[in-house]
């Protein structure tokens, strides 16, 4: 019998599993609102509501593993109105077709002031950082088997909206200044956005692997300023200009702004050391972080087709 897996979300992250799945031969259903997600003959786009019991368990039968990688707006209010509920429905579905769900996690619920390990305890209270909180352990309450992979900052192809996203990648391409915030210089984790992809298709094949919670392969810790100065490397362009936006002024501004009140609640990943060890998770998986420096190139590489695309059309 021929294989299927779902991938609800076209994001970053749902768009790299579903072309890393059909890479390996898995034909993948891909669940948007819009239809929308990458082309490729094993992916068949579907427009579904996963908030919708009933679509959603129509668009899955026969899936053994769906990979949920739908989000929602930036802002704690929305997180948990919004994603409790869908992930409810999810592992509900799951569970009646006997297939694991697979979920993209962050490190919001971790105690930031030690290096963070699989084994840490995650507890954190408040906004956005208690709603994962609570993600998580509604998954680990639930009958459905289900795999947690933590990554840190994003970067890669298809990555936007981060902070190595397009507020750092095209600018430090054409050689203008950016503006990080808090710190260029404090040492933090960014996991690229293949690893982590790569990390979630590997623990839903492994029954072994389900149940706990993965930290995706993520090399070392860089800062704001060296992964600036790698994609400016990567594109032969001049050396990064990186200037910082203080923490105080996003704190400030958030006093009588929402969006970045949002942002300023994470300011404490940018003023102190930021680090993520991925390497328990890398031994069970049998994977490793991509180098940075073939990171950054493929990062460029998306950048430049994406803007001669834009350019075409």
């Amino acid at each position: 019998m021929t294989s299927l897996e779902i991938v609800t979300g076209a994001g970053p992250v749902g768009s790299t599993v579903a072309l890393q799945l059909a890479v390996q031969g898995i034909n993948v259903r891909l669940l948007t609102r819009s239809g929308s997600g990458p082309e490729h003959p094993l992916i068949e786009r579907r427009r579904v509501d996963v908030s919708d019991p009933e679509a959603l368990r129509t668009a899955t039968e026969g899936a053994t593993a769906i990979y949920h990688c739908i989000h929602a707006a930036y802002n704690a209010a929305d997180w948990e109105r919004e994603l409790p509920a869908a992930e409810k429905i999810v592992l509900d579905v799951a569970a009646s077709l006997d297939a694991v769900v697979v979920f993209p996690e962050s490190l919001y619920s971790c105690n930031s002031d030690t290096v963070m390990t699989e084994a840490d305890p995650r507890s954190a209270t408040g906004g956005k950082r208690g709603v994962r909180t609570a993600l998580l352990r509604a998954r680990a309450a639930s009958s459905t088997p289900t795999v947690s992979v933590v990554a840190s900052d994003f970067f890669g192809p298809f990555v936007r909206t981060a902070h190595a996203g397009e507020r750092m990648v095209p600018k430090v391409m054409a050689g203008k200044k950016i503006r990080v915030v808090a710190s260029a210089d404090q040492p933090h984790s960014f996991t690229y956005v293949p690893d982590l992809a790569a990390a979630m298709i590997a623990a839903a094949h492994n029954p072994k692997l389900w149940n706990s919670v993965l930290h995706a392969p993520t090399g070392r810790a860089l800062t704001q300023r060296t992964i600036a100065e790698a994609f400016a490397h990567a594109a032969g362009a001049p050396p990064a200009k990186v200037g910082v936006l203080p923490a105080w002024v996003l704190d400030a501004v958030g006093k009588v702004h929402t969006d970045t009140r949002e942002l300023a609640e994470m300011n404490y990943q940018f003023t102190k050391p930021f680090v993520m060890d991925s390497s328990a998770s890398e031994a069970l998986l049998g994977l490793g972080p991509t180098p940075i420096e073939q990171a950054a190139g493929e990062t460029v590489d998306w950048w430049h087709a994406e803007q001669a695309r834009t350019a075409a059309a």
